[in-house]
């Protein structure tokens, strides 16, 4: 069977919420509520995807560390088919805590970088293969090649960063054949002042461009023609963490099933939506059923 594919580091999410303000140093504050989750990145997509019904396949790293172990329980409970590519002695994930008030949130992070040699990328590679579409992120470019010439579609996505921009990115750009920024990323990356403006450097890459539109939807450019795909109505976001993870998974759901685009941005900004209801990446989510159903419900105002 046909299925989704991705390569990624896991991210382990320590979640404080629930305190008026960040302590200041040598203070302690108590948070009202604390949990542990899996963050996002392509894994959440993934696990994302794997909840909507569509088969995937991931590979990552872990090692025999606590949270590695944790992360490992997580992608077992999610049912989320994956394979361990790291063959080291440390803890091969990215540790974030997340401390969340009224205004924003705060995060502190940890990331182990460790070498990824080519027999890597052969095993990621050999993995991955056979996929209709795969996730792609930064890194991994010689992968991504290869399921290219395969005839894999492949979804592109960043995360902020300084120093973003079109010659960064190029050789990702021209082997993707979508990319979803949204809009602070999108303007960043082609340095322009105005979304038509960045619309327009991209489609330099893309016939479809896509720029996600945060609270107010998301951003369609075909030709000369805009086009607004509306958010879900009455949204009361508490955490945007994972949004974009989130709006991913529903996007390649609508791109699995051979949807028109529309419909396809349609099942993303569902999921990214929901998302933010919940704290953490993973806590709102819909099955297929439900994604259909409210889906339904908001295509005629696309049409």
């Amino acid at each position: 069977m046909e299925h989704v594919s991705g390569v990624g580091m896991i991210n382990v999410d320590i979640l404080y919420s629930g305190i008026e303000r960040i302590p200041n140093e040598g203070e302690e504050i108590y948070s009202k509520e604390f949990d542990i989750q899996l963050g996002g990145g392509i894994p959440a997509t993934m696990i994302n995807l794997a909840r909507l019904g569509i088969p995937t396949e991931l590979c990552t790293f872990l090692g025999d560390d606590m949270f590695s172990n944790y992360a490992k329980a997580q992608l077992e409970h999610y049912n989320t088919s994956y394979h361990n590519i790291y063959n080291g002695n440390g803890m091969p994930l990215a540790i974030t805590s997340i401390v969340t008030t009224q205004r924003d949130r705060t995060f502190i992070s940890y990331r182990n970088h460790f070498t990824l040699y080519e027999e890597d990328q052969d095993k990621i590679y050999n993995k991955l293969k056979g996929a209709k579409i795969a996730d792609m992120q930064l890194g991994y470019l010689e992968v991504y090649k290869r399921l290219k010439e395969d005839g894999t579609i492949l979804v592109f996505d960043v995360g902020w960063e300084d120093g973003m921009s079109l010659e960064k990115y190029s050789e990702y750009l021209k082997l993707a054949d979508y990319f979803t920024p949204n809009q602070k990323e999108a303007l960043e990356i082609t340095k322009t002042k105005n979304l038509q403006d960045a619309a327009n450097k991209l489609k330099e890459y893309f016939d479809q461009v896509i720029i996600k539109l945060d609270k107010s939807g998301c951003m369609l450019v075909e030709g000369d023609t805009t086009h607004i795909i509306p958010p879900l109505e009455n949204i009361k976001a508490v955490d945007a963490t994972g949004a974009g993870d989130a709006f991913l998974s529903g996007f390649i759901y609508g791109l699995y099933h051979d949807y028109d685009i529309k419909d396809a941005i349609l099942f993303g900004n569902i999921t990214g939506g929901l998302c933010v209801q919940g704290i953490g990446c993973l806590t709102r989510y819909v099955n297929e059923k439900e994604l259909l159903e409210i889906a339904e419900k908001h295509r005629k105002k696309i049409r």
